[in-house]
């Protein structure tokens, strides 16, 4: 992004960032600059790194060697059925392509882990107060960064050194830091929680797992109780 550097500013939890992000945008304010564009001026830094991330996904789908699940669902036969879920090996031995027995079990996987069973039981407790604005979400959205890794890794994709570079830099965030926040002028960084303790989700194939009740606790002891 062509913009200047901004100042960063770690908080202790994402309750106590919601002061210090204050004025930027919600999701619904960022839609309607998009469909309704403002006065000529600069967007917002969360528009511009959305509009960034979402170009960066679609140069790295385009790099895998085959049809990319994550774009197309794939699916068999004349009739057009999905792929049976299976554990990986009978999977496998069941035909399912590689490709989406890796998609299954990083990408879907690790959303289901870390969307499902972590984001969005802490996102619940904070939006009982009021709308929280646009953040992304650091080790919580590994599961898109470490499936294009994974391709990488196993010679399934192919991308160019700028590409990724750029992976590098989400994976190092994702590995660094939990939800922020970019603003114009300053980046707002939530530390990384004090524990973590979850729970098997049940009938899944590939280890997911979710929060436990009060499973997650932050290091200024804020901790949502789990939906």
């Amino acid at each position: 992004m062509s913009r200047p550097r901004p100042s960063f500013v770690w908080a202790d939890s994402p309750a106590q960032a919601i002061p210090l992000v204050a004025g930027l945008p919600t999701l619904d304010e960022m839609y309607r600059q998009i469909w309704e564009p403002r006065a000529p001026g600069r967007s917002r830094a969360a528009s511009d790194l959305a509009t960034i991330a979402s170009r960066l996904r679609g140069a790295l789908s385009a790099g895998v060697d085959y049809i990319d699940p994550e774009l197309t669902p794939a699916r068999k036969g004349k009739k057009d059925e999905r792929w049976p879920e299976l554990p990986p090996l009978e999977a496998l031995r069941a035909g399912v392509p590689l490709g989406v027995v890796l998609h299954r079990g990083v990408h879907t996987a690790l959303h289901r882990s870390l969307a499902h069973g972590f984001r969005l039981p802490v996102k619940a407790a904070l939006t009982a107060r009021g709308p929280v604005p646009v953040c992304w979400y650091g080790q919580q959205d590994a599961a898109w960064i470490a499936y294009y890794d994974v391709l990488h890794r196993l010679g399934l994709a192919h991308y160019d050194p700028p590409q990724l570079d750029h992976l590098g830099n989400w994976a190092a965030v994702a590995r660094s830091c939990g939800w922020w926040w970019p603003g114009d002028e300053v980046c707002v960084v939530v530390e990384r929680p004090d524990r973590i303790r979850t729970e098997a989700v049940p009938r899944a194939w590939h280890d997911e797992v979710r929060l436990s009740r009060d499973g997650v606790r932050y290091r200024d002891g804020w901790h949502p109780r789990a939906a």
